[in-house]
């Protein structure tokens, strides 16, 4: 298959990455285009702006939490009839998992996708020197194709003119040059950005700014015509029928059809992170996925027989979290399987900050001025909801928070030599692992089975 496809890199964090592919996204969309919109990496919160943007559901390319073999058969399925699909780096351009080199890099991603690269240079305290720069990216790995520069923070037309003379000579393209700018900023808190869906009207006069910003700034018709130069992929798009049916315990679509079982999966403004491919995979599993808000919804949908609770902020929203009683004492109460990742940890425990929970789980969590992020490579620990003891699984972590545990729930991973983590009963796994079930498909249709 063919989509003409681009990815925005930088050479480190801080570059302006967001901004210049949100705004890019937005502006082709604005001009009347179909735009898919991806982020490499695990990140949650950028893709709600790339969705804002454009429309279309933000997708997450990542080696690491899916398969090498999957990034580009995801990247089609995510794709599938757009006609231009614009992808966000992550970090430096050849910043990967620790310890891996370039593994899950957006280079990484770039070449498993055979992508060109337009290289986001930061000039605000560089002249002449952003040409040495972009030659050691543009020669630090052949496989890796950077098709353009576009710079960013620059500070005058002088400074413009320097730029862009030092950067030809290179003999790359400057693709767009946006000057100095504090009145066009995402809002953000202590993981980062705050989520589109926290506040929408912010979220979406942000992305109008982003779109006039690089709109007026860049060169789009040249971005897209470098964006066509990307070859076909020759594999086929990802499909999560054809996931679901050939993990183990998998039905065929029409074995489902006669009797879909209502999962519940947490949304609204405390718990907005979650992989779009997941709630796919609950449906072709056998599910009928339905939203709930608990901070809104005082009981869970009727007739649901099973509860997802994916991450989000619940450490921001713990009081009106632990003020919505009636639905706290259902969850409390309820019987059926409940799956839950990190935030979903924190609302299943006893308390949040001192704030009264759910108590799923015996433990107690509150917020600290530690960040915790990386991959991890966890084991289960025992059999569970989704995981059989000894599976291995790859996922990740990201909270500023800190669980301490009772004794009423046995661990569900092991990822470190700091122990154990997480929590297993009867009916509920809570941890603070993030899973992109695309990777182990199997774990949707033991989810949607048990809840059978």
């Amino acid at each position: 298959m063919r989509i003409p496809r681009i990815v925005i890199a930088a050479p480190a964090s801080g570059s302006g990455k967001t901004t210049v592919a949100t705004g890019l996204m937005a502006a082709l969309t604005a001009q009347g285009l179909d735009v898919s919109p991806h982020k490499v990496g695990p990140d949650y919160i950028d893709p709600g702006y790339h969705a804002l943007a454009t429309g279309r559901p933000g997708r997450n390319l990542d080696p690491w939490l899916t398969s090498e073999d999957l990034v580009a058969p995801l990247f089609l399925h995510g794709a599938r009839g757009a006609d231009v699909a614009v992808i966000e780096g992550v970090m430096g351009l050849f910043d990967g998992a620790a310890g891996r080199g370039a593994f899950a890099s957006t280079a990484h991603v770039a070449q498993l996708l055979a992508a060109p690269v337009v290289l986001l240079v930061d000039a605000a305290s560089a002249g002449r020197s952003v040409a040495a720069l972009v030659h050691g990216f543009v020669t630090y790995d052949s496989g890796v194709r950077i098709g353009g520069v576009i710079l960013n923070r620059v500070g005058s037309d002088r400074h413009e003119q320097i730029c862009r003379e030092a950067i030809e000579e290179t003999g790359l393209p400057v693709l767009g040059v946006l000057r100095r700018r504090d009145d066009v900023a995402t809002p953000s808190r202590h993981l980062g950005l705050i989520p589109a869906a926290e506040r929408r009207a912010e979220a979406v006069a942000t992305v109008d700014g982003l779109s006039a910003l690089v709109g007026g700034s860049c060169d789009l018709q040249g971005l897209l015509a470098l964006a066509h130069t990307a070859p076909p992929l020759d594999v086929g798009p990802w499909d999560p029928a054809e996931a679901a049916l050939s993990a183990p315990g998998g039905t065929a679509p029409d074995d489902r059809a006669a009797g879909r079982v209502r999962v519940a999966v947490a949304g609204g403004a405390a718990f907005t992170f979650g992989y779009a491919e997941n709630e796919e995979l609950l449906t072709a599993a056998g599910a009928e996925v339905l939203r709930f808000d608990p901070l809104r919804d005082e009981a869970l949908p009727e007739g649901t027989r099973g509860v997802v609770i994916g991450g989000g902020f619940p450490e921001m929203y713990a009081a009106e979290l632990s003020t919505n009683e009636p639905l706290r004492r259902q969850v409390t109460a309820f019987q059926g399987p409940i799956y839950a990742e990190c935030a979903g940890l924190l609302y299943l425990a006893k308390t949040l900050d001192g704030a009264p929970m759910c108590g799923v789980v015996d433990a107690e969590a509150r917020m600290t001025s530690r960040l915790t992020l990386g991959y991890r490579e966890a084991v289960a620990v025992r059999d569970s909801l989704v995981a059989r003891a000894g599976e291995r699984v790859r996922g990740h972590e990201f909270h500023r928070t800190v669980v301490r545990r009772g004794g009423g729930a046995e661990p569900a991973w092991q990822w470190s030599a700091d122990g154990p983590d997480g929590f297993t009963t009867r009916n509920c796994l809570a941890s603070y692992l993030h899973l992109h079930w695309a990777g182990m498909p199997k774990m949707a249709t033991r989810f949607v089975g048990a809840c059978g």
